[in-house]
C-alpha cells in the first residue's frame, strides 16, 4: 500500500513551491470553518467507526511473483520492488479481466460486518485507473479486456445499501504515467518527465473526473505525497470543493486534511484533538498476493476494533480482491465472524467515544455521555477466574449494568478502588464480551497509582506519564514509544506511584538525544539533576544512570522531570526506572 507514516510524514514537512491559487484565496476547502461546522462535517464519520479498505489493481494479476519467483514486500508495490520496466508491467494489464468482480457482494459483505463506509483504490502508485478516464489510456477500460467501470457499479451498491463510498488516489508516486514521483527513484526511463506537468495532464483532470461521475463521494483519500509542492497541491486542494462536505486525510502534502492515518498500528493515546483512522491489513499486504497466507485471527481485529474505538478512532480494513474479482476466502471469513460479534456489539462502537481510564487490565472502555449521564461500555478481554471484575477508579452513581449478549444484569458494588461487579462463570463471546454499565449524572476517574513489582522494582514507562504543557506529547507507532516533541524546556511530565517498600533506589532512564539537555528527577520530593547522554539520533536510546535517592516512607510518590531552561535540548524520554539498593 503506502510506506511508512515517517515518511510521507517528512515529505509533508519538506514540501515547498510557490502557490498556485489566486491571493486572498485559500485552496483548502475548509480554510475558516468553524468547530460547529466541522463537527457537522464530521458527524458521520465519527458515529461510524468502522470501515472497508479496497486494494484492487492490474497487480493482482502477478500477485507477488514475477519470473516465476516470490517478490518481497507488499502486493501492490511489486512494480517497484522488483523495478519491472514500465512496457513489460502493462502487459498484466491485457491478462487482468475480473470476470467473477460483483459490487453488490462487496458491499454486502462490508455491511454484514458492520462496516458503515467503503473506500477503494482508484489509481495506485502503479498509475493505473480503476476507472473510466480520459486522462490516461492506462486504465481498466482501455487496456483491459474488462471494459467496465468497476467504480459506477460500487457507487451504485453503495447508494442500494445504505453505505457510504470514498476513493482513494495516489496523486503523486505513478510509475507510468511519465513525470509521476517513485519512492526510492525511477528505474525505467520511460517514468522520466516533469511532475507539474504530470499533476496538471493526469492527477488533476481524474481527481476532477472522480469527483463528478459518481454521485455523492463521502471521503477522498490521498497517499504519499512524494515531492509534492504547494504549487502541486493547489492544483488538486480546490477539487475538493466539487464535493462539498467531503472528508480528506492528512497525505495530499501542505494541507493537513481533517484526519491523522496510522498504518498498521493504533497509537496508544490516539491523536487528542485531531481525528483518525487505523488502516490495517488482515495478513501481511494491501493488494492480493497469492503467496501470503499470515492471517490475523477474528480475536486479533474484533479487538483491535475496539481497541481503536476506545481511543477515539475509526478502523479502515483492508480486502485484497484477486484479479478475478473475488475477495479472499479467509477475509470473507473473518468479516462474517467480527459481524457476527457486531450484531451483538454495535451499539458500544458505533458512535462511542474514548475512554476515561487510561488503562484497564483486562480490556478496554468506550462511553456514550447524555444529559442524563453516560453508558459505559465495558469490553472485557481477559473474563476474570473468580468471577469479580474491578472498574479502578470510577466514581459515579451506578444505575444498572447488564451484558449486551444476554441482558443478564450484573451485579455492582462501590468501594475504595473504585466499582466491583461480579459476573457470570463463563463469558458469552470468549473473544470480546461487553457489560453495559450505565451510571446518571457526572462522574469521574481516579488514576490509578503505578504498582511497585514484586521484586521491588519500579518502571515508568512513557504511555503512562502524564504530560504538562501544549507541545510536549506521547509519541506512539512502529518505531515510536516515548515523551517527544519537548521543544519547551518550561513543559514537563510526571508519574504517581504507590511504594509498598521504602528504601534507597538507583534511578535510570532511557533517553535519546543529538544534544546534552540538562534536566531535573524529583522523586519524592528528592531531586537528582542530570544530564542527557548525545545519542546521535532521536530514535536511538540509551539507559542511563542518573543517581540515587532515599525514599524513607511508604505510600504514594510523585516523580517528576523538569527541563533546566539554561543549556536545555530536546530529548526523548522513554522511561524511567527505579531499582532498590541491597
Amino acid at each position: 500500500m503506502h510506506l511508512g507514516r515517517m515518511v510521507w510524514l517528512a515529505a509533508v514537512l519538506t514540501a515547498t513551491g510557490s502557490g498556485a491559487v489566486a491571493q486572498g484565496t485559500s485552496a483548502d476547502p475548509y480554510a475558516g470553518e468553524t468547530k460547529v461546522q466541522r463537527d457537522l462535517r464530521m458527524k458521520w464519520w465519527r458515529e461510524a467507526r468502522f470501515g472497508m479498505f479496497i486494494h484492487w489493481g492490474v497487480y493482482s494479476v502477478p500477485a507477488g511473483v514475477y519470473q516465476g519467483k516470490p517478490v518481497g514486500g507488499i502486493g501492490e508495490w511489486i512494480m517497484n520492488s522488483a523495478k519491472i520496466p514500465v512496457a513489460e508491467y502493462k502487459t498484466f494489464a491485457r491478462e487482468f479481466n475480473p470476470v467473477k468482480y460483483d459490487a453488490d457482494r462487496w458491499v454486502s459483505l462490508a455491511k454484514r460486518a458492520g462496516m458503515k463506509y467503503i473506500i477503494i483504490t482508484s489509481k495506485h502508485h502503479d498509475g493505473f485507473a480503476m476507472f473510466d478516464t480520459k486522462a490516461s489510456d492506462w486504465s481498466i477500460t482501455k487496456a483491459s479486456p474488462f471494459g467496465r467501470d468497476p467504480l459506477k457499479e460500487l457507487a451504485a451498491a453503495c447508494r442500494k445499501h445504505g453505505l457510504k463510498l470514498g476513493f482513494y488516489y495516489s496523486q503523486a508516486q505513478d510509475w507510468t504515467n511519465p513525470g509521476g514521483a517513485a519512492i526510492g527513484g525511477q528505474w525505467d526511463p520511460a517514468q522520466k518527465g516533469d511532475m507539474t506537468a504530470y499533476i496538471r495532464r493526469v492527477a488533476a483532470p481524474q481527481v476532477r473526473e472522480l469527483l463528478t461521475n459518481y454521485g455523492r463521494i463521502a471521503v477522498f483519500w490521498w497517499d504519499t505525497p512524494a515531492d509534492m509542492t504547494r504549487e502541486r497541491a493547489d492544483m488538486l486542494a480546490p477539487l475538493l470543493r466539487l464535493q462539498p462536505g467531503i472528508i480528506h486525510n492528512n497525505r495530499l502534502g501542505v494541507y493537513p486534511g481533517d484526519s491523522e492515518t496510522p498504518e498498521q498500528f493504533v497509537p496508544a493515546t490516539g491523536y487528542p484533538g485531531r481525528d483518525w483512522e487505523t488502516c490495517m491489513t488482515m495478513n501481511d499486504t494491501w493488494g492480493f498476493k497469492s503467496t501470503d497466507h499470515e492471517w490475523k485471527s477474528p480475536e486479533t481485529l474484533i479487538r483491535t476494533l475496539v481497541d481503536i474505538a476506545s481511543k477515539g478512532g475509526n478502523f479502515l480494513l483492508n480486502v485484497g480482491p484477486t484479479s478475478l474479482g473475488e475477495i479472499p476466502q479467509p477475509s470473507v471469513e473473518r468479516l462474517e465472524r467480527v459481524g457476527q460479534w457486531m450484531k451483538v456489539n454495535s451499539q458500544a462502537i458505533y458512535g462511542a467515544q474514548a475512554s476515561p481510564f487510561k488503562r484497564l487490565p483486562w480490556g478496554r472502555c468506550t462511553v456514550k455521555p447524555d444529559k442524563a449521564g453516560a453508558t459505559l461500555y465495558l469490553h472485557v478481554f481477559d473474563w476474570p477466574k473468580d468471577g469479580l471484575l474491578r472498574v479502578p477508579g470510577l466514581r459515579a452513581r451506578v444505575q444498572g449494568a447488564r451484558l449486551l449478549a444476554t441482558g443478564a444484569t450484573v451485579k455492582s458494588a462501590g468501594d475504595d478502588e473504585g466499582l466491583l461487579l461480579t459476573l457470570p462463570t463463563l463469558p458469552p463471546d470468549a473473544l470480546s464480551t461487553t457489560i453495559a454499565l450505565r451510571v446518571a449524572g457526572p462522574f469521574k476517574v481516579d488514576e490509578p497509582l503505578i504498582a511497585q513489582a514484586a521484586d521491588g522494582t519500579v518502571q515508568l514507562a512513557a504511555v503512562d506519564a502524564t504530560c504538562h504543557g501544549s507541545q510536549i506529547r506521547y509519541e506512539s507507532g512502529a518505531d515510536r514509544d516515548n515523551i517527544g516533541f519537548w521543544l519547551d524546556p518550561s513543559e514537563w511530565v510526571e508519574w504517581r506511584l504507590r511504594l509498598a517498600t521504602p528504601g534507597r533506589y538507583r534511578l535510570s532512564a532511557e533517553i535519546a538525544a543529538t544534544g546534552s539537555g540538562t534536566f531535573t528527577v524529583s522523586v519524592g520530593g528528592k531531586d537528582v539533576e542530570a544530564v542527557a547522554p548525545e545519542t546521535g539520533d532521536y530514535g536511538r536510546f540509551q539507559t542511563t544512570v542518573l543517581g540515587e535517592v532515599q525514599l524513607d516512607r511508604p505510600g504514594l510518590v510523585t516523580v517528576s522531570v523538569k527541563a533546566k531552561p539554561d543549556g536545555w535540548s530536546p530529548i526523548n524520554l522513554k522511561a524511567l526506572r527505579l531499582v532498590q539498593v541491597p
